[in-house]
């Protein structure tokens, strides 16, 4: 979930960026660019992947 929620970050943060888009300080290309690269790094992390399976429900 986490990676799909920076890979729209990414994508609006090129948009702003491609397109040229004026806009404030808070919310220029960088910033969510960078929102993003901590939404992967959380993923990558393992945060917000929800249950693992391997261990669970399956005792001999």
């Amino acid at each position: 979930m986490l990676a799909i929620i920076s890979a729209v970050l990414f994508f609006i943060s090129f948009l702003v960026n491609a397109a040229d888009i004026s806009t404030n300080d808070t919310f220029t290309s960088t910033n969510i660019m960078l929102l993003g690269l901590m939404v992967l790094a959380l993923h990558v992390a393992g945060i917000g992947s929800g249950w693992s399976v391997s261990g669970r429900g399956r005792r001999r």
